[in-house]
C-alpha cells in the first residue's frame, strides 16, 4: 500500500505544480524527494524527469524512493559505465550524478525527451566558474521546469546561492553577473593577505525577499515531532612532546617528526597541517603520513562502547585506520563509508546499522552527508572538526530526521590549546548565517500561506 505523504510534502508538491521554477530549502530529512516524485507523477505524461544528485544516493535515495512512492514510474540510473544506454531506455526518470552534466552538455540531443530537471543538493553548483557549473548552466534552459533542492543553501557565504538561483531562473532574481551581486550583498575587507568579502548584515533578508516567490521551506520540527537533540564538546590534551611540535609548526611552518621534515608554505596550509597534527598524524608533500600519536581515538572508542549505536565522522585516512584498528582490537562491530566504498556496499552498511547489526559506522562527511538515513544511531561523534558547514549540518542530519524516536547527541572532540576549538566556533558562525537566510525564507512562506 502506498504511504500517505505528510502535509508539508503535499504542500511542497502543490508548490512545484504551481511554479515552473522552484528552490526547495527544507531541512534535511523532511522528504523533499517524495514531493518532487509526486509532482512529476502528475506531470509524467508531459515528458521525462532528469535528476542530478550526489553519486552516493542515486540508488540509495532516489531509486529506492521511486520504488516506494511512485512504483508506476520507470527509472534508469546512469553511471559513467552505462550512461549512454541509460539515456536510451526511454525511462520516465533518469537519475545521474552531478558531474554527468559535462557529458550532457556535449551530448545535448539525449535531453530531447526531458521536460523537467531536478537538481538535488544544488550547492554542488555554487561555484559558477567550475566546469560542472558551466555545463549545468548550458543545459538548464532546455527544461520547461527546474527544481533545485538543498537544506544547506549558503553554508559559507550568501554568495553560495547565486549560481544555483541562476540555474533555476536564468538570473531573473539575483542578476546575471556574479560580481555585481557580490557588491550588493557583501563588503570587501582587507585582511593582510588580500581582500575578503564578508556578508552584509541584511544580506540574508535581501536575498530571501528576492527569491521568495520561487522558494519553499519547512523546518524539520515544523513537520514532525522530533526528540531533543543536544550538542556538547569534549576536550583532549595533546601529549607534551606533540604540543611542542604543534607550537613549533605554528611558529616556523616546518616540523621535523624524527623521520621526515614537513613543510607548510602559507597560512592556509599551515592551519591544515596543524589540524592534521592534532588528529594523530601529519602528511608530507608526497601525501605520506607520519604517525605521531592516537590518544584521542581512545576517547572516541570509549564513547562508542558506552552507546548502542553511533555514527563517527573522520576527515583523514589515518583517522579511519586508527579507529578501525581499535575497533578490531575491541571486537566492536563496525562499518566504513568513504570515497572508496562502492554504492552497493554503502547501502549494505546502512541497512546493517538500521537493523541493529553494527554498533558504529565510521564515515567521511562528504561520502555520507546526503540522503542516507541512519536513525538507529543516536550519537554523532566528530573525531575532528571540519570547516565545511554544509558537510557538518548534513552529516548530523543522518540521525536527526524522520524515523528518529530517541534523543540524539552531537559530540565535538577538540584538543585544548590548538586551532580545533576555533574551527568549531567558526563553524557555528557559518551555521548561524545560513539559519538567518532559512528563517526569512520560512517566514515569507508562512506569509504567503496566510495571504
Amino acid at each position: 500500500m502506498k504511504l500517505k505523504p505528510f502535509k508539508h510534502q503535499t504542500t511542497t508538491t502543490e508548490f512545484i505544480l504551481n511554479n515552473t521554477k522552484c528552490l526547495i530549502t527544507s531541512d534535511p530529512g523532511t522528504g523533499k524527494t517524495r514531493s518532487v516524485l509526486d509532482a512529476f507523477d502528475q506531470l509524467s505524461t508531459k515528458g521525462s524527469l532528469l535528476v542530478l544528485a550526489p553519486l552516493s544516493i542515486l540508488q540509495a535515495s532516489w531509486g529506492d524512493d521511486i520504488q516506494k512512492f511512485t512504483p508506476n514510474l520507470s527509472y534508469s540510473v546512469a553511471y559513467a559505465r552505462n550512461r549512454t544506454a541509460a539515456f536510451k531506455e526511454n525511462s520516465n526518470i533518469v537519475i545521474t550524478n552531478h558531474d554527468a552534466v559535462k557529458w550532457l552538455a556535449k551530448n545535448p540531443d539525449v535531453l530531447d525527451q526531458f521536460t523537467m530537471l531536478c537538481i538535488d543538493e544544488f550547492t554542488a553548483f555554487k561555484n559558477a566558474n567550475s566546469q560542472r557549473s558551466k555545463a549545468a548552466l548550458a543545459i538548464s534552459h532546455r527544461f520547461d521546469r527546474v527544481v533545485a533542492m538543498s537544506g544547506t543553501p549558503n553554508s559559507n557565504s550568501i554568495t553560495d546561492i547565486w549560481h544555483p538561483a541562476m540555474l533555476v531562473d536564468g538570473g531573473e532574481r539575483l542578476g546575471r553577473r556574479f560580481y555585481t551581486f557580490r557588491q550588493q550583498v557583501c563588503t570587501p575587507i582587507h585582511n593582510g593577505f588580500g581582500i575578503e568579502w564578508r556578508d552584509k548584515e541584511d544580506a540574508e533578508e535581501t536575498v530571501a525577499v528576492a527569491i521568495g516567490d520561487i522558494s519553499i521551506r519547512f523546518e524539520l520540527e515544523q513537520c514532525i515531532d522530533m526528540p531533543e537533540q543536544s550538542t556538547h564538546r569534549m576536550y583532549t590534551t595533546l601529549p607534551k612532546t606533540i604540543q611542542h611540535q604543534y607550537n613549533q609548526l605554528a611558529e616556523d611552518s616546518v616540523l621535523y617528526t624524527g623521520k621526515r621534515t614537513i613543510n607548510a608554505i602559507h597560512a592556509g596550509a599551515r592551519v591544515k597541517k596543524l589540524l592534521q597534527l592534532c588528529t594523530g598524524a601529519i602528511y608530507d608533500q608526497q601525501g605520506e603520513s607520519a604517525g605521531i600519536h592516537d590518544e584521542r581515538y581512545d576517547m572516541v572508542i570509549d564513547l562508542i562502547k558506552n552507546r548502542k549505536h553511533s555514527l563517527v565522522a573522520f576527515n583523514w585516512k589515518h583517522e579511519r585506520e586508527a579507529l578501525v584498528a581499535k575497533c578490531e582490537k575491541e571486537k566492536i562491530s563496525y562499518g566504513v563509508i568513504d570515497g572508496e566504498t562502492p554504492a552497493v556496499k554503502r547501502t549494505e552498511i546502512v541497512g546493517r546499522l538500521q537493523a541493529g547489526q553494527l554498533q558504529v559506522v565510521f564515515a567521511h562527511p562528504q561520502s555520507a552527508g546526503h540522503g542516507l538515513t541512519m536513525t538507529k544511531a543516536t550519537t554523532v561523534i566528530w573525531a575532528s572538526p571540519t570547516y565545511n558547514a554544509e558537510h557538518y549540518q548534513q552529516f548530523n542530519r543522518r540521525i536527526y530526521r524522520a524515523g528518529q524516536t530517541q534523543k540524539t547527541q552531537i559530540i565535538q572532540i577538540a584538543a585544548r590549546n590548538t586551532w580545533e576549538p576555533d574551527v568549531y566556533e567558526k563553524l557555528e558562525g557559518k551555521l548561524g548565517r545560513m539559519e538567518n537566510l532559512l528563517t526569512v525564507l520560512n517566514q515569507l512562506h508562512e506569509v504567503k500561506k496566510a495571504s
